[in-house]
């Protein structure tokens, strides 16, 4: 019989690499775009928003996997501290959620790589091939992050560069003019579309299982990719608002490559880029789902036969192969890169459990103020109220869909008089 529990073969750097992976990915590719449209120059203060509900977040999310240091996430965290109808409508909002960006980062990364015509073929065999590096084990995972990280970085220190060496300096900063037209409502809804882009440092936490000294490694490697992830984005976000200005970044779909698009030997490598990103960002987002769907195959929260570890990779390789079979049917079924919406609903709800269930800590499991939590679960409420209305609707006819199945599930697992 195997062993249930997966192997800590994680080290500080690793971690940090898989939330900046996780984090500095697809996202800063393709939020601002929306971003812009919502608020115009005015998301740097919609960034600095999320930034800061991040941060709360993360601090939560650090704590708790430090006691909690086991696969799952929120998941368990809420299940811990709050009861398991809180550990399963985070875990539910995260994995149905987190499936649709894995579809999304998918068709992304194809967009990139190939014509459209063979882009949903490219993007199936993206998903299989990243599910058979995860498959073999984290830190197969980790070693492919690192050089999907350095690609990244590079192609984005070219769009800075060239970005701000042709800027124009006729851009409107907020502050220079009040927020304009859209008002406190599009910063805050600008903030809500953003906050999608930090929500890789919840990758860390799922993996706590396989961390080397968790109660450590996790809080210093969350805190510290989050850090990275904020200056990178704040960085390329000031470069994009001055190269296109507000109007030409709203209306982009690959506002990074048009931030280039006068540099022709640029173009290529900005593509590459993003191409890795979205594989990064997918890479990621298949072994935090696996761990969830782990997680919450170990209490019947969903099919227990999705519980296995394998024997020789120590990876959740059933749960695994079935996040990859779903992805892979939306992939050819479904066109998901507008789903940033859908997503942020459901992170948001991931982490107001989080920061509900750690501001219950205390004694020597409390290494951040309680403030922190309350401004986080706040902010959570507050994004999600702001993200447009059809990804509040769809956020929640999923969160009704799965209430609906866990108590499905319980009546039928009573025992019969």
């Amino acid at each position: 019989m195997s062993d249930p529990h997966l192997a800590r073969r994680l080290g500080l750097t690793d971690a940090v690499l898989i939330g900046i992976g996780s984090m500095v990915g697809a996202g800063v590719f393709s939020a601002f775009a929306p971003a812009a449209a919502a608020a115009g120059a005015g998301l740097l203060i919609g960034l600095a928003v999320a930034a800061v509900v991040a941060y709360g977040n993360a601090t939560a999310s650090a704590q708790l996997a430090a006691q909690y240091p086991v696969s799952g996430g929120t998941y368990v965290y809420g299940r811990e501290r709050l009861g398991d109808w809180w550990g399963f409508l985070a875990g539910w909002g995260f994995v149905v959620g987190k499936t649709a960006s894995c579809a999304a980062m998918a068709l992304t990364f194809a967009a990139y790589a190939v014509p459209p015509a063979w882009q949903r073929p490219v993007a199936v065999v993206a998903v299989l091939a990243l599910g058979a590096v995860n498959f073999r084990g984290i830190t197969r995972t980790a070693r492919l992050t690192r050089i999907l990280v350095v690609i990244v970085l590079v192609a984005l220190a070219v769009v800075v560069g060239v970005g701000l060496l042709g800027a124009p300096t006729d851009v409107r900063f907020p502050g220079e003019g009040g927020l304009g037209g859209p008002g406190l409502y599009g910063v805050l809804q600008s903030a809500g579309l953003l906050f999608f882009a930090f929500a890789g440092y919840a990758r860390i936490a799922t993996l706590g299982e396989e961390v080397s000294d968790p109660r450590r490694t996790i809080p210093r490697a969350v805190v510290i990719a989050l850090a990275v992830a904020v200056g990178v984005y704040a960085v390329v976000a000031v470069t994009v608002l001055l190269a296109l200005g507000p109007d030409r970044l709203a209306a982009s779909s690959a506002p990074l490559i048009d931030t280039v698009a006068d540099h022709p030997w640029a173009v290529p490598i900005v593509a590459v880029g993003g191409a890795a990103a979205a594989l990064g960002a997918l890479l990621a987002l298949i072994a935090g789902i696996g761990r969830t769907v782990l997680a919450m195959a170990r209490h019947a929260d969903l099919p227990p036969w999705l519980a296995a570890v394998h024997p020789r990779f120590r990876v959740p390789h059933r749960a695994e192969v079935a996040v990859v079979g779903v992805v892979s049917l939306l992939v050819l079924t479904v066109d998901l890169r507008g789903a940033i919406g859908f997503s942020s609903f459901g992170v948001l709800a991931y982490y107001l459990v989080a920061n509900l269930a750690a501001a219950t800590q205390v004694g020597e499991h409390r290494r951040f103020p309680r403030w922190l939590q309350v401004l986080g679960a706040a902010g959570c409420l507050l994004l999600a109220a702001t993200l447009p209305w059809q990804a509040v609707v769809a956020g929640l006819i999923v969160v009704a869909v799965g209430v609906a199945y866990r108590a499905l599930r319980r009546v039928a697992a009573r025992p019969r008089p």
